[in-house]
């Protein structure tokens, strides 16, 4: 019969032997966190693919943490999703506050959903930047969509990233394409030119817009107007009907004015009514236009691949700037040469000079 002493394992063998020094008891525990690590990673990863969504809601909160360990985790399920996040057309939606994203958004969904599609909604929330929170209140306002089964709603905070995008929303893209949902919808804050962000990672961008609030004179909108493949005229009801029209002949006449794209795509201008589900049907007609168009002409691979190397260079400029922060050396002279700006000693120029030398 076994003894107690043969019952041991190899490695608690190891650990309570001393004189040996093959494993100490620090080296165990880090193999013992390391291996719970992958099992923990490949779980969370077997389930993702599955569609699980509570899977997907995990993955995705580990890619926007900002703790290290988080960052090794979400890295390997972001490696072990990309083979399968292929399949999906990712639509990136924009406009003002109050021209009814929301409303769109769910009544959109919801048409996708009965046409047998699954449809995952990333949907960022601006952040204070006085307090640095956010809302996140986006679920509140698609109370039916959030409720279908081959729905995915995650609003994230914007926090300083520019476009209204939240810094981890395209690793995001590829977690929900992985999890099996064929249309991906990226709600921006909408705040001016720097909708770029959001145009760099979809493969359709669409302008709401409101007929009769101004936007067609306001010069900082051009940007997005030039990017967008569609500009779509919300709130067309009622009394708002004739305004609408007005509108959508104008902006059909602003656009011949800018130069082809290079999808050779012609962007469109529609009526819809979201809140009375109006028009929501004739949207998709176009975007699956937009998606055989650009088939056929190569163009969508090859802008997917343009954005791929667009997102290489940025990932390198968050790790460098990470990397510059953390160094040590870096954070001792950045306290003094904050100190030398505040005495008016220095200027925020040569104090930059000064820090970027010791890098």
């Amino acid at each position: 019969m076994l003894n107690e002493h043969q019952h041991k394992s190899a490695l608690s063998e190891s650990q309570s032997n001393n004189s040996s020094g093959n494993v100490s008891a620090e080296s165990a525990r880090r193999i013992r966190d390391s291996r719970r690590k992958k099992s923990s990673e490949k779980s969370l990863l077997k389930d993702l693919l599955k569609g699980n969504k509570t899977a997907l809601g995990r993955s995705i909160t580990l890619v926007e943490s900002n703790q290290l360990k988080h960052k090794e985790m979400a890295e390997a399920i972001v490696e072990g999703a990309l083979p399968h996040a292929k399949k999906s057309i990712r639509v990136g939606i924009t406009g003002v506050p109050g021209v009814g994203k929301s409303t769109f958004i769910e009544s959109f969904g919801s048409y996708l959903i009965n046409q047998g599609k699954k449809v995952a909604v990333l949907a960022v929330d601006p952040s204070s930047s006085v307090s640095h929170g956010s809302i996140l209140g986006d679920k509140t306002r698609m109370e039916k969509l959030v409720t279908q089964k081959n729905a995915f709603i995650r609003p994230s905070p914007s926090g300083d990233s520019l476009g209204g995008v939240a810094r981890k929303t395209r690793e995001s893209i590829l977690l929900c394409e992985a999890a099996g949902f064929d249309v991906i919808l990226i709600e921006t804050v909408g705040v001016g030119q720097s909708e770029t962000t959001v145009h760099s990672m979809t493969d359709f961008f669409l302008l709401l817009k409101l007929a009769g609030a101004g936007d067609e004179l306001q010069g900082i909108k051009r940007g997005i107007v030039e990017m967008a493949d569609a500009i779509v005229i919300n709130k067309a009801d009622g009394e708002n009907l004739k305004a609408a029209r007005e509108a959508r002949l104008e902006f059909k006449r602003a656009l011949q004015l800018y130069p082809p794209k290079p999808s050779e795509w012609k962007p469109q201008v529609q009526l819809i009514s979201a809140l009375y589900e109006k028009g929501i049907s004739e949207v998709w007609e176009m975007i699956t236009e937009f998606k055989s168009s650009t088939d056929k002409n190569g163009h969508f691979e090859h802008n997917r691949q343009e954005q791929n190397k667009f997102w290489l260079f940025q990932s390198i400029n968050d790790h460098l700037k990470s990397q510059f922060y953390n160094d040590p050396k870096v954070k001792i002279e950045l306290e003094r040469q904050l100190r030398l700006i505040e005495e008016n000693k220095t200027t925020a120029f040569t104090a930059a000079r000064a820090l970027l030398k010791l890098s």
